[in-house]
């Protein structure tokens, strides 16, 4: 036996291939679906793609992907979807091929329908994939639903992770949700993991009661992105996988007509957006955080046009945003030159690093200091002096917290969301500057 973890960064999130002999088991796929045939072997047969949840971050693409390759498509019996499935039962076996065998666990909290797949081989249990219920060193989120149902899902949970201690230490865990998801409830780690190694290292097993888990789970939560509320419905309904075309590439005329009624993407570098950009645009680096921050700020699946660098792959990008239901792009445009040399406006605003801006505190300096990161990170400690407003926050105004008045130096950890706040800055008509390289630790730790 065999597990291939095929991991989708910026998402946060892990899909697993279980290979058996020439039988494979897929569980928790994307919409994406190509890339998952790919590293299935032409001699091999799926038999099982597996859901352990209606899924709140992604559209699945486990319907059309056991469509595709003649596999049972499986998930919790509670789930509600409107297809066919196979429904997951607690404790009813699933057996598969030769001396493997499927065993759902029903292990709510994170959903209230919540399974996970226990993997027994020749009788002895060796790897339980946990979706979103255990996780390494925490535990899915259960506020997804709403805070009204937040409660009683945290006390599933802590049910949940006490029946899956239960299963022998040498257990292999194998969580969909990881590093950078939203769906965690606290720091997750990205890589697999045993039962006793999180029984052990796990801070969620020190609790041994159900009130103080609860506290623990429910204190610690960062918002989620707005998309979010769209996906358990696509889920339940119509999840297609999908096989994205190229997107049409566009000159500063077409692109211009276009911009009515549409948003404007800048997936280029934070610094070549700064030093020129479409008026109104939002600019958000392609990379590990480039969707979940689209689907949070921009109308779920709004008409959008892209910008992107020579280099930057568009059919990725389009990719990237079609697993959170964003498929209505309008086309590309390759940088901003030829916009700049028809004679059209760009916005600009200056950059700085963490430590330009340590230098100025450190003197006599009167300024303003914008702090985009989440609640919980500004709590833990800020810069003296600074103000706050989480990145999404400024779709709503400034509140108060800054000036339009003057120049606003806007910082976060590491650059990322200070630019990703400066287009929604300008809208609100403050200039910003914006510490690009470095952020809060650097001058909290060096002052």
């Amino acid at each position: 036996m065999n597990i291939e973890p095929i991991r989708t960064a910026s998402l946060g999130d892990t899909t697993y291939l279980l290979r058996y002999g020439d039988s494979v088991v897929v569980v928790d796929p994307q919409r994406d679906i190509g890339r998952f045939l790919d590293a299935i072997e032409a001699d091999a047969a799926v038999t099982h793609v597996l859901e352990t949840h209606v899924h709140n971050d992604y559209v699945s693409g486990g319907r059309d992907l056991a469509r595709r390759t003649g596999a049972d498509l499986v998930l919790p019996a509670g789930s509600g979807v409107g297809f066919a499935f196979v429904p997951a039962f607690h404790h009813e076996d699933l057996a598969v091929v030769g001396g493997l065998t499927i065993r759902p666990l029903h292990t709510p909290g994170h959903t209230p329908e919540h399974v996970s797949y226990l993997i027994v081989v020749d009788e002895a249990p060796v790897a339980v994939f946990t979706g979103g219920s255990l996780l390494v060193g925490a535990a899915g989120r259960s506020d997804l639903l709403g805070s009204e149902f937040a409660d009683q899902l945290a006390r599933l949970q802590y049910g949940s992770l006490q029946r899956l201690a239960l299963l022998p230490d040498e257990v292999g865990v194998y969580p969909t949700h990881g590093e950078g998801s939203f769906c965690t409830a606290s720091g997750a780690g990205r890589a697999a993991s045993t039962i006793g190694q999180e029984t052990s290292d796990n801070p969620l097993y020190r609790f041994d009661d159900v009130d103080l888990f609860v506290d623990s789970q429910l204190s610690g939560l960062t918002p989620y992105p707005a998309y979010y509320s769209h996906m358990a419905p696509i889920n339940r309904t119509d999840p297609t996988a999908v096989d994205m075309a190229e997107i049409s590439e566009l000159g500063p005329d077409s692109f211009a007509e276009l911009m009515t009624g549409a948003g404007v993407l800048d997936g280029r570098s934070r610094f070549d957006f700064a030093a020129g950009h479409v008026p109104g645009s939002i600019g958000i680096e392609v990379g590990d955080s480039f969707a979940p921050w689209a689907g949070w700020l921009f109308d779920f699946n709004a008409p959008l046009l892209l910008v992107l660098a020579e280099d930057q792959d568009s059919g990725d990008a389009a990719i990237e945003l079609a697993r959170i239901g964003f498929t209505n792009l309008l086309g590309v445009m390759r940088g901003v030159g030829e916009w700049r040399t028809s004679g059209r406006d760009l916005a600009t605003y200056e950059t700085a690093t963490a430590s330009q801006l340590r230098g100025h505190l450190q003197g006599d300096w009167e300024g303003q200091v914008l702090d985009v990161r989440d609640p919980l990170e500004w709590a833990a400690g800020h810069v003296e002096g600074s103000t706050h407003r989480y990145v999404p926050d400024l779709l709503e105004g400034l509140a108060g917290s800054v000036t339009a008045r003057y120049p606003v130096w806007v910082i976060c950890r590491t650059g990322n969301r200070a630019s990703i706040a400066a287009g929604l800055l300008e809208r609100l008509g403050v200039q910003p500057i914006v510490v690009a390289t470095g952020g809060v630790p650097d001058i909290i730790e060096r002052r």
